[in-house]
């Protein structure tokens, strides 16, 4: 294993929202850092300072040193391979681990004595050291735990956020024993400001990633059931909140889509190890339950308003605003918005969508019509996900502009201002 005294030679496997952030904090210390993805079109785009998740500029890769390439065989440069690969999970739900074995396969073809290998995506507990590792010695054919070890540390990046960037969170690391665990600190803590908590084992810092993201999801299923329970009593969901919110131990979650590749798949994660362990998970079924039917529940509020304000949803004309799965990023990966724009559909409405994100060549891959605000007067707008672009530059009278009398503005995320449509006669809608 590398001693204390060596060098830190960093390799990051895979190069996305969480990857390319944490190899440039690496080529920011002097430490030789290479940065392997298996997209070649990726690596070129990096060559030539272009990243297209937008998490860094062009002037921010500048001004780090990483070697890119799309060849394996750099791998076997590093004394330390951190894995940042998604785990996504199947149309039924059940965890696909294909993108973690297969870059396993990939590292152990070219690991070398004395290297660490440290994962970072998120898992349910036992897989770094149950799956992964023992690929790794196959492939490799060293001994694992004496020619090479193993550790986790969860990736904790949000995507988009500017604030909260890898450097100031706080890191979990563990090894498979306490020189690796101590291994990774030294690695993690030069570039990470925030501090280093050192979890007793691997185990621990698996569950403890999927816990952070299972815990948003069902708050997150609360606030969805408690929006659901205000549609009925004909009361605003946000006048709720915020005046729940005057507590001072009231947490403030929000209602809404829960999207993405963290939020909306971890949980299920953890589901399926609960069964593998003969545990049904109660309430974490129930908070998935809720949040994926959440956009039945959007459409359905739509059509019924549409029926009140007599108009057919058959051809209906509707714009939907957003289409990622979060604002101002470009991932579109298991958007929420997307099973909106479906079903009104399948209900007759004729439906567009724009994304200042996203190309009109991207929009239309996506399987959706290309329109904009300018295509009106529409029967409903949409308001699914607010970039900052829409809250800036388009005012509750640009939304009145491209509707018709009988009109429908659905605000998702509570951004504009109920009153101003009221007084115009458009209704409002909103979770």
């Amino acid at each position: 294993m590398p001693q204390k005294s060596d060098t830190p030679v960093i390799c990051i496997v895979g190069l996305g929202y969480v990857g390319l952030p944490l190899a440039a904090a690496f080529g920011r210390t002097g430490w030789k850092t290479y940065g392997y993805d298996i997209n070649k079109k990726r690596i070129e785009m990096l060559k030539n300072g272009e990243d297209w998740t937008h998490e860094l500029s062009s002037e921010q890769l500048k001004k780090t040193q990483i070697e890119y390439s799309s060849d394996p065989a750099v791998i076997g440069k590093a004394n330390t391979i951190i894995v940042a690969v998604p785990t996504p999970v199947d149309d039924n739900n059940i965890p696909d681990l294909s993108p973690l074995t297969s870059s396993s396969a990939a590292i152990g073809k070219h690991l070398k004595k004395g290297s660490v290998v440290v994962y970072e995506a998120t898992v349910y507990p036992g897989v770094t050291e149950e799956i992964c590792s023992p690929i790794l010695e196959k492939e490799s054919g060293l001994i694992y735990g004496k020619d090479f070890t193993v550790g986790y540390s969860p990736e904790r990046i949000n995507p988009g956020d500017k604030e909260h960037t890898v450097d100031k969170i706080v890191k979990i690391v563990a090894g498979q024993d306490a020189e690796t665990t101590e291994w990774l600190a030294k690695v993690y803590g030069k570039i990470v400001t925030a501090g280093i908590h050192q979890a007793p084992n691997i185990k621990v810092a698996e569950l403890a990633k999927a816990l952070e993201n299972t815990q948003r999801d069902i708050n997150i299923a609360l606030m969805n059931e408690v929006a659901r329970f205000c549609d009925r009593l004909g009361i605003r969901t946000s006048d709720v909140l915020r005046a729940a919110g005057t507590k001072w131990n009231f947490l403030k979650f929000s209602p809404g889509l829960v999207g993405g590749h963290c939020i909306g798949v971890d949980p299920y994660y953890l589901v399926h190890k609960a069964k593998e362990l003969g545990m049904h998970t109660e309430v974490i079924s129930a908070g998935r339950k809720m949040n994926d039917t959440m956009s039945t529940f959007i459409e359905r509020q739509i059509t019924k308003k549409l029926a009140e304000r007599g108009v057919s949803p058959l051809g209906a004309n509707v714009l939907v605003l957003g289409l990622t799965f979060k604002e101002n990023i470009p991932d579109t990966r298991n958007s929420k918005i997307h099973d909106v724009i479906r079903k009104l559909t399948d209900s007759g409405c004729i439906v567009s969508a724009h994304d200042p994100e996203l190309t009109k060549e991207q929009v239309q891959e996506l399987g959706f019509a290309y329109g904009s605000m300018k295509d009106g007067p529409f029967d409903v707008i949409v308001a699914g996900v607010p970039h900052a672009e829409y809250v800036k530059n388009l005012t509750e009278k640009d939304f009145m502009s491209a509707l018709k009398k009988t009109g429908i503005f659905y605000d998702l995320k509570s951004i504009w201002n109920e009153q101003k449509f009221k007084e115009k006669g458009i209704a409002y809608l909103a979770l």
